[in-house]
């Protein structure tokens, strides 16, 4: 199967679109399919050489990915650089013409993915738009508005999909709601090899709570919409120590907000999984998640969670046994919640031990076979309206 993957974001970018468009690429290969990937161009970025294996002009080889690369031309988000926006190319038809691409796999679809799914739709391939952002919610926090602007824009793209993908049960449900037809459940996976209980380090617990404190981590972007100083209070616990794994551009901001918290900046790879397996607690504070892969990295961890009540960690956390779930937006639930998880020892242990048992199962490899399974059905009915 030959499969244009037409992504909003990829490494280099640290996200969840990036990490689940790469691994989306990597399970396609191993499965002896032909992916081509499309991304916006990361700063500075050489251009595409066409060499390398490239199977057509304009495809090059990049360092992160298992399979050729073409890379849009993209400018900085203003006010929030880490996000690259693609600029118009034709680079996107001639990916899906030149890569004679028998399905089109839109990530994220929200400027690129446009132009991917009117490309598809002239050329008559199937199309499968994975919904990965609650953009609706993003435009609740960074302008106060522009919601339904934002669900018109979904829906005008996923409506024209073949299938649309919504990573939980509470995503399924908003895209039902606003009017997106032909949606189905593709959940993402997790390296339970990489995240483990095995790879909790003392000398970095010492390191990070000299004095035996427990840690309370999180880990993710530090932008408005996840509220990271929802967990003020949690900094104000006795024999608390937290700890934040990331950068963005609430960064600043957050020192004065979090008295006492230690900020690693960004982590990735074994260093990464080294320090949830050293956390005590994981606390996500963010309410616009439409997944949330760092919740399941803590529970692949062995690490009992604390999570709002909205959106993917209602899927993923199960409240009383393998963490704690709590309104959104409210700073006293999750001291709350801390607080009594630090109060418990062998509380903590079940919950992590639970935990780890709940997503043992949730291999990148055995998602991605489902997400093959959703490719050979769109692909089958497209042939069945052809026949017909």
């Amino acid at each position: 199967m030959r499969v244009v993957i037409v992504t909003e974001s990829f490494p280099p970018d640290v996200n969840g679109v990036a990490h689940c468009a790469l691994q989306t690429a990597r399970h396609l290969v191993d499965r002896g399919h032909a992916p081509l990937v499309v991304a916006p161009a990361p700063p500075k970025a050489p251009a595409p050489s066409g060499q390398g294996g490239a199977p057509f002009p304009g495809a090059g080889p990049d360092a992160a990915a298992p399979c050729p690369v073409v890379r849009v031309p993209s400018l900085p988000l203003p006010g929030y650089p880490q996000v690259r926006v693609a600029l118009p190319s034709r680079r996107v038809a001639a990916a899906l013409t030149g890569h004679r691409a028998d399905v089109v796999h839109l990530a994220g679809p929200f400027v690129l993915g446009v132009r991917g799914m009117a490309a598809a739709s002239r050329l008559g391939i199937p199309a499968v738009a994975v919904y990965q952002t609650d953009l609706a919610g993003y435009a609740r926090t960074y302008v106060g508005a522009g919601e339904a602007a934002a669900w018109r824009r979904l829906r005008s793209v996923h409506a024209a999909a073949d299938r649309t993908l919504a990573p939980s049960s509470a995503a399924r449900r908003d895209l039902e709601a606003h009017g997106v037809p032909r949606v189905g459940l593709w959940r993402r996976g997790v390296d339970t090899v990489r995240f483990r209980p095995g790879h909790r380090d003392a000398a970095l617990r010492r390191a990070l709570a000299p004095n035996g404190e427990l840690i309370v981590g999180y880990v993710g972007r530090l932008a408005p919409e996840k509220h990271v100083e929802l967990l003020a209070g949690v900094c104000g616990l006795p024999g608390v120590r937290v700890v934040v794994v990331g950068d963005g551009p609430s960064r600043p901001g957050l020192d004065e907000a979090l008295p006492g918290a230690v900020f690693l900046g960004r982590r990735t790879g074994d260093d990464l999984a080294r320090v949830f397996a050293s956390f005590d607690v994981f606390a996500h504070t963010g309410p616009f998640e439409t997944f949330c892969q760092t919740v399941q990295e803590a529970m692949a961890s062995g690490v009992p969670v604390v999570a709002p009540a909205a959106g993917g960690p209602l899927d993923l956390v199960d409240h009383g046994r393998t963490g704690l779930l709590v309104p959104p937006h409210d700073p006293a639930a999750v001291r709350d919640a801390v607080a009594a998880l630090a109060a418990d020892p062998a509380l903590r242990t079940a919950f992590g031990t639970a935990a780890r048992a709940a997503v043992e199962g949730r291999t990148w490899a055995a998602v991605g076979d489902e997400l093959i399974a959703h490719y050979e059905d769109v692909l089958a009915a497209r042939r069945t309206v052809v026949a017909a």
